[in-house]
């Protein structure tokens, strides 16, 4: 048996690309980030293209320094917000306009050698990755990540294989339409799971109801106190996760949805209520056998699922 502390360790640069900052961060390649090793930049949707690129390029040449001089670098993950392109490596965020059809991949591969491989897929993929291979989704093979946060993203992992489809978009749950809801979204649709459930749209819509608070940690507070805005708004956005959820099962036979995201941690109730919608399917017992559950990854889940497209890429389709 060989020493293991005589190995060079492997590491992954792991890069996640939201709607309200990219971070970086050096993986192992047992899932755990780096200490010391995690930037973050802000992003959104007020920052000009050379703004969001300077905030990339910021947090991996920040996270390169942090390289141990024994560590090797076997590749680099990028996991962003959707739209994508990943066979060009372009991202086309939709909560970052003027970034449309935008190299990403290439622009990141120039501060790594030559030679180092960048793989990029839409985060969505990417967490689900990360909750195949250390999170709640660890045993199933039939599995859907979501994230719910500023936006709802998704991805989905079928017969134990990544499923992206032709242009790297599939599984992008959050621009499913739910019965019974007329919420315009920010893509054209008409009742998106993302323009209901997403963190700002359920503090939105409980501002149109008299709900005097800005933000989803407010909301959360409230919530735990009762108030009737608040406990009707997680209702809401939790009937809708369940009914997209549901529809999903009866398209792909999911075993397991895993749900992670600033916004999912409003509640524990948040969780029941998709159950409860998910129930209402009581004659397809393929459908309501999906069990629902909160992320198992720490709030490190998006890095480590960056991480994972490199070492996990045999999982990769």
């Amino acid at each position: 048996m060989t020493d293991s502390t005589t190995q060079s360790p492997s590491l992954a640069l792991a890069v996640d690309l939201g709607g309200t900052k990219v971070e970086a961060a050096l993986v192992t390649d047992q899932g755990v980030v780096l200490p010391g090793t995690r930037h973050r930049s802000p992003t959104g949707p007020g920052r000009t293209s050379d703004e969001l690129q300077a905030a990339v390029d910021e947090v991996v040449t920040a996270t390169l320094a942090t390289l141990p001089a024994d560590a090797t670098l076997i590749g680099v993950g990028i996991g962003s917000a959707g739209p994508v392109d990943e066979v060009n490596g372009l991202v086309s965020p939709l909560n970052m306009p003027v970034w449309r059809g935008y190299p990403l991949r290439d622009r990141v591969a120039q501060h790594v050698p030559a030679g180092v491989p960048v793989t990029l897929r839409m985060d969505g993929l990417a967490i689900t990755l990360a909750e195949h291979w250390v999170g709640a989704a660890q045993g199933s093979d039939h599995v859907m990540g979501m994230i719910v946060s500023t936006g709802v993203g998704g991805g989905l992992i079928l017969h134990g294989r990544t499923v992206s489809g032709p242009t790297g978009n599939a599984g992008h749950i959050g621009h499913v339409e739910c019965g019974g809801f007329d919420d315009a979204c920010a893509c054209g649709g008409t009742g998106c799971l993302e323009a209901v459930a997403s963190g700002p749209k359920t503090v939105a819509w409980a501002q149109r109801q008299g709900f005097t608070g800005t933000t989803g940690e407010e909301l959360a507070a409230a919530y735990a106190a009762g108030d009737e805005v608040a406990v009707a708004a997680v209702q809401r956005s939790g009937r809708a996760l369940g009914q997209a959820i549901a529809a999903a099962t009866s398209l792909v036979d999911l075993e397991v949805v895993a749900i992670g995201g600033g916004f999912s941690h409003v509640s524990p109730d948040l969780f029941e209520y998709a159950r409860q919608a998910v129930a209402e399917r009581a004659e397809f017992p393929f459908v309501t056998k999906v069990r629902i559950v909160p992320t198992g990854l720490s709030q490190d889940g998006p890095l480590i699922g960056a991480a994972a497209l490199v070492h996990r890429a045999d999982v990769l389709r």
